[in-house]
């Protein structure tokens, strides 16, 4: 079978999310969460935070921290639950409710639990390629990013604006503003 899952890719900032966790893992999740929307509105439970963690969120002061167990009335007003902790059976519990709450929720290391999955993130500017290997091999899902990481060229935001500028000046019907776009596209990434 293939990999069925949607790519999409969330405006985080306009949505409001909850980490669960306040760990390792718990620090893997908010962090790729801020790496790539650092303006996301998180919020996060946990009895207690490792310090790598407080140091990492000292610079997103929009977080908000609560220093305390889960209760389930954190899920009120959610869009996005990530579950970060050691605790299989509050996660269970979790998504359970998330379910009954049509909350899309993610549980790390769990992939039956989950909605979505946080994939691999390739970003050289505004470009930005998600990698998923259907939660079946993360560790092959970095190697794939850093091989992409290394192939694409610095220079591509250059060239995104460039084809910006160009759209914005095409003339025609659809099918020869496509044509006009394939024809500048064509060789974009591969020219040195």
């Amino acid at each position: 079978m293939s990999n069925t899952l949607f790519p999409v890719f969330l405006r985080l900032d306009r949505l409001n999310t909850l980490v669960v966790g306040g760990g390792n893992v718990a620090l893997e999740k908010v962090s790729a969460l801020l790496r790539n929307s650092p303006e996301a509105r998180v919020t996060m439970v946990a009895p207690f935070y490792r310090e790598e963690l407080l140091e990492y969120l000292a610079d997103f002061p929009l977080v908000e921290r609560l220093e305390r167990k889960f209760e389930f009335g954190d899920l009120e007003d959610r869009d996005v639950v990530i579950c970060a902790t050691d605790d299989r059976d509050l996660h269970v519990q979790i998504k359970l409710r998330a379910s009954e709450k049509h909350l899309l929720c993610n549980v790390a290391d769990t992939p039956d639990l989950c909605d979505f999955y946080l994939g691999s993130i390739v970003q050289k500017g505004d470009l930005k390629i998600a990698i998923s290997t259907n939660g079946k091999s993360p560790t092959l899902a970095k190697r794939i990013r850093a091989f992409l990481e290394d192939v694409i060229p610095d220079e591509i935001q250059a060239g995104l604006e460039g084809m910006e500028e160009a759209r914005k000046t095409l003339k025609g019907d659809f099918q020869e503003k496509i044509r006009v776009l394939n024809e500048l596209t064509k060789d974009f990434i591969f020219r040195k």
